[in-house]
């Protein structure tokens, strides 16, 4: 075996090893969230995940980037088949191992690559300049800055120089497949696309020796990048590659504005309610039973699902663009509770995984990442979750911690205590008896 394929070997290997470590790191922290049962409709769930997930079906609701980030999509997506033959090629010293099984279909899989990544570089510059010099409003909220806003920048960075990588390699290949001096046997053009005529105009001054050098420097290049890639996308937002199509899978199917109830709650209100019920008697104690907590005070109270959301987070402010609190100037931003809970978990699962599931900071989601002004912002409109497109539900989350704080701190507005004060007593949110609710028709 060639040295350059054991370098090869272990590069891959260790990249990858790496990156299931990351993975099972994060699935861990993802299942710190309580149990919620989302098995049923797995039709519609499938179809669903179809549509939105793999069919960018709600990316195009904003038609420039939409059509965009499509490009990169697609793109990312064939360009996997030219690294199924990278990676073939590295392990095995051989080079372009699929052309002479493939023949025209081999030329033509490779120029729709070369035509999708021209089109990924004009979307890469379009992001570019939608983040950085168009100043577009979601992009410059407060919680976009430092290494958020580097993050979004860094993946466009390493797309720019794959596609660079791309050409270079397919370019030099072709001057020399002209020389019959190309590591593929044979001599004429492979015929690519765009690098049959880029090829030779850029390298075809080179002697032979230079262009086999900047081949192999594409070649090396496309498969690092790729590899840095794979280690950096567990810290970063781009994770949504991965993750949207089961978080999209395992999304709320329920119509927008109906809310959970709590079972404890429930079981009370129905007792309440049982004329044969006896109001005295003592329920039966379950030894093993859990402590019942109101709503969600830290990130372990979440669900294993709003986790997931944090998680498939694509921090592109489609929600908090659109969240009438944060229109208005309130605090209120949906894209920061995702990244908040995103920043809690991995922080709070780094310190179990190092000192044990007793472990304790002293820190909790409410409170040291999300503020009760935060909370109470919310007008519980739905928006983001409308706007979203990988369908995370930044109110399930939002409720939670409402709930904590009116069931468990008994803390409230003033406002909506005077509200809850009249529903209770007046059953109406008005101040007056409900043996007045009709006295408008006799001054009409």
């Amino acid at each position: 075996m060639k040295i350059s394929s054991i370098i090869f070997l272990v590069l891959l290997v260790g990249s990858s090893a790496f990156f299931a470590y990351k993975v099972r790191q994060i699935i861990q922290n993802i299942k710190l969230g309580r149990s919620v049962n989302r098995t049923d409709n797995k039709g519609e769930r499938l179809k669903t995940m179809i549509m939105v997930a793999l069919g960018q079906s709600k990316m195009v609701s904003r038609p420039i980037a939409g059509i965009m980030h499509i490009f990169i999509y697609v793109a990312f997506v064939i360009t996997q088949i030219e690294l199924i033959e990278i990676i073939v090629d590295g392990a095995s010293g051989s080079h372009r191992i699929f052309a002479p099984y493939l023949g025209g279909f081999y030329t033509f899989i490779i120029s729709l690559i070369e035509v999708l990544s021209l089109l990924a570089l004009i979307a890469t510059f379009t992001f570019l300049a939608r983040r950085n010099l168009l100043k577009i409003p979601r992009f410059t909220k407060s919680e976009m800055t430092g290494w958020p806003k580097l993050d979004g920048n860094i993946i466009l960075y390493l797309e720019f120089v794959l596609v660079i990588c791309i050409f270079t390699m397919n370019g030099a290949d072709e001057a020399l497949y002209l020389r019959g001096e190309s590591h593929f046997a044979g001599q004429g053009s492979f015929g690519f696309a765009l690098s049959s005529h880029i090829g030779p105009a850029i390298f075809g001054g080179m002697e032979t020796e230079t262009l086999h050098l900047v081949e192999r420097i594409g070649w090396w290049g496309h498969f690092s990048v790729v590899l840095g890639f794979l280690c950096y996308l567990p810290f970063s937002k781009h994770l949504h590659i991965l993750w949207a199509f089961p978080n999209v899978y395992f999304s709320n199917l329920k119509a927008k504005g109906e809310f959970t109830n709590m079972e404890a709650v429930t079981k009370e209100v129905k007792l309440m309610l049982d004329p044969n019920a006896d109001p005295f008697a003592v329920p039966a104690e379950d030894p093993n039973a859990v402590p019942q907590k109101f709503g969600a005070k830290d990130v372990q109270d979440l669900t294993w699902v709003n986790i997931m959301n944090a998680y498939t987070c694509t921090e592109c402010g489609r929600c908090t663009s659109s969240c009438p609190a944060n229109i208005t100037g309130k605090k209120l931003s949906p894209r920061k509770i995702m990244m908040d809970v995103r920043d809690r978990v991995e922080e709070l699962g780094a310190g179990i995984r190092k000192e044990g599931k007793e472990f304790n900071d002293g820190k909790s989601l409410l409170g040291d990442y999300i503020t009760e002004e935060e909370v109470w912002a919310c007008t519980s409109c739905n928006a983001c979750v409308q706007e979203c497109p990988v369908n995370i539900d930044p109110l399930s989350i939002i409720v939670d911690l409402r709930r904590y704080l009116v069931m468990e701190e008994s803390k409230i507005p003033a406002e909506l205590m005077t509200m809850n004060t009249n529903i209770e007593n007046n059953q109406a949110p008005w101040q007056f008896s409900p043996a007045d609710r009709l006295n408008w028709k006799d001054e009409a």
